[in-house]
């Protein structure tokens, strides 16, 4: 009789136990407002707000470059060993440069994004 009460308050304090460390989360859930309740949520200042438009380009820029540039594949090749380094190809993922290199013609392909990232050397 002994070993089942001793058995049964073990229980009740593991239980006990587990029940107060689940407590302590539940009640930081609560919501305490001191002051001035009608005010909102601060803003959100990593994102814009959904009404921001881009300003425009200066006079004289024309447009905004939207994919990789054409001369800047060409002088990204050249810093790859490339020589005569031309443009053969735009698609709209992809801009494909030919050219000489050490071991003879060679071509690579660039990311059609802004920044032209080398995506391999064929």
């Amino acid at each position: 009789m002994m070993q089942f009460l001793a058995k049964a308050g073990l229980a009740a304090m593991l239980t006990a136990g587990t029940l107060a460390g689940t407590v302590a989360p539940a009640a930081a859930q609560f919501n305490i407002i001191i002051g001035e309740p009608d005010r909102g949520p601060p803003p959100d200042y990593r994102r814009p707000p959904p009404d921001y438009r881009r300003p425009p380009p200066p006079p004289g820029y024309g447009r905004p470059m939207r994919g990789c540039d054409p001369r800047l594949a060409e002088d990204m090749a050249r810093d790859y060993g490339f020589r005569r380094a031309r443009v053969v190809d735009i698609t709209p993922r992809r801009v494909i440069v030919q050219g000489w290199t050490r071991r003879g013609p060679d071509e690579m392909s660039f990311g059609n994004v802004r920044g032209c990232p080398a995506l391999r050397r064929y």
